[in-house]
Formats: C-alpha cells, sequence, structure tokens
C-alpha cells in the first residue's frame, strides 16, 4: 500500500501543480507505473474544476463560472496538456519530416498553429461546456451530481485515451530529450488494468442511470485511433506531446458526444 501511495503521488506530482510529500520525487521506475493513476488524475482535476464551476455559478453567470473552471483545470495542470496541444499543432503544422516536427516540438516557443490551436480549443471547450451544462438532463439524477460525473467522467476517459497509446505505440524520440520517456519504457498489465479501471469507473457508474452515454466511448475512441495513426504515420510513434493533444482532443470529443447522445438518444 505504501508503495502504491507513492507511485500515485508521483502521478500526482508530475501531472499536476497540486503540492506533494517532500520524499515525492521524480523516480523513472514510479513514473514509468504511475501511468495506472493517470485516469484516476483525472478524477481529481475534473472535480476541482466542476467544484469551482458549481460554487461560481451561485454567485456569477454560467458563462463567468465555465470561464473560471477553465482558469482553474489550467492552473491545476500547469497547462500540461494544453502545452503538448500547442507543439503537436506547431509540430506537425509546420514539419514535413520526422526529424523536423520532432525538432519543433521540443521547441519551448509557441508558434503560429500552436496559437491559433489554442484559441479554437478553448473557444470550442467553452461552447460546449456551455451547451452541456445548459441542456435538460434526462439522467435521472440531481443536475449538480450529474454534471460533477460528466466533468469527472470527461477528463476520465481523455486521459485513458491518452495514455492507451503508450500501450499500443512506441515511443518516438530515441533521445531522452523528454522527460516523458520513463512513462514509455516498460508497462505491465497492472497498468493497463489499473489505467481502464480509473478512466471507466466514473462513465460506469454515469451509465446505471442512463445507459446510453456508454455511447460516448465510441467517438471517443474512434479520435483516439486516428490520432495514434497520424502520429505513427509522421513520427513513428508519439511523444508526451501527442499524448497531452490527444487528451485534449478527446476531452472536447467527449463533451459534444453527450450533447448528441442527449439531443438524438
Amino acid at each position: 500500500m505504501k508503495k502504491q501511495l507513492h507511485i500515485f503521488f508521483t502521478a500526482l506530482m508530475f501531472y499536476t501543480r497540486i503540492p506533494c510529500p517532500e520524499n515525492i520525487d521524480h523516480n523513472p521506475d514510479y513514473l514509468n507505473k504511475a501511468s495506472r493513476y493517470f485516469p484516476l488524475i483525472g478524477w481529481i482535476v475534473g472535480g476541482i474544476c466542476f467544484g469551482v464551476y458549481y460554487l461560481a455559478s451561485l454567485v456569477f453567470s454560467v458563462e463567468i463560472a465555465l470561464i473560471l473552471s477553465m482558469i482553474t483545470g489550467i492552473l491545476t495542470t500547469g497547462a500540461f496538456h494544453e502545452d503538448g496541444f500547442a507543439d503537436v499543432c506547431d509540430g506537425f503544422g509546420g514539419g514535413w519530416t520526422k526529424e523536423k516536427i520532432l525538432l519543433i516540438m521540443k521547441d519551448s516557443a509557441i508558434g503560429a498553429y500552436g496559437a491559433i490551436g489554442l484559441v479554437l480549443l478553448f473557444l470550442l471547450k467553452f461552447q460546449v461546456l456551455y451547451n452541456l451544462v445548459s441542456l435538460p438532463q434526462t439522467c435521472n439524477l440531481q443536475s449538480a451530481i450529474c454534471n460533477l460525473l460528466l466533468f469527472i467522467s470527461a477528463h476520465s476517459v481523455s486521459r485513458l485515451a491518452a495514455v492507451s497509446i503508450v500501450f499500443t505505440h512506441q515511443y518516438s524520440r530515441e533521445d531522452a530529450s523528454s522527460k516523458s520517456k520513463p512513462i514509455a519504457q516498460n508497462f505491465t498489465w497492472k497498468e493497463v488494468i489499473g489505467a481502464s479501471f480509473f478512466g471507466l469507473l466514473p462513465l460506469v457508474v454515469l451509465s446505471f442511470f442512463q445507459w446510453q452515454l456508454l455511447l460516448v466511448l465510441i467517438p471517443v475512441f474512434i479520435a483516439r485511433f486516428f490520432l495514434a495513426r497520424y502520429f505513427q504515420k509522421w513520427i513513428d510513434g508519439y511523444t508526451g506531446d501527442c499524448l497531452g493533444a490527444t487528451q485534449q482532443v478527446c476531452e472536447v470529443i467527449f463533451y459534444l458526444s453527450i450533447i448528441g447522445i442527449w439531443k438524438f438518444i
């Protein structure tokens, strides 16, 4: 149990800015095992984002509450995944060879493709969240509880989609220039089962009240499939930035899919 707590806190320290015990560091062995808890981190981030949204909505408009929630999510993770999304936009937008794409993604400066991509991503995420919380909900739960489960599920499922690429594809960089490389080196069935359990559990709980919500997994993992194939085609695998981009894209697709399910099913 003590070792598992250490691995969990390693994941929490790596994927968020939440303070952790002083004895936690970037131990490569624990960091490699931390992938099993990546979707569990989504529970925490999603819960914090919903908490800020709910409390802010008691005082401000829905629009302001959602913006504050989005800001909170970025501050909680240190824009970890958004930075990866921007780097992928720059790398694949401006590079035409594997070497050039990887070089651009390694550059800490943000380019035109990354800036445009982030603006569009945030606009789309805000709009779908606004539509999501404004829809009449039919899951037979209190609205706040239903939205809490949806926020958590979006973050956990999208993180499962991202980390699953580690289980099926090879890490692209041959050097040790990325701090994400230890995650890519080795994994066991424990990482696969752990990530799947924490990634799917919130959505499974929600589906007890409306089973059709499970259909959201289809578009999310279709997007994951095509993203992974695209990365494989151009850079022969993935990088940490690719995982961050996958998480962001799949999170938005999750919201879009929920809206579609509630409107047409």
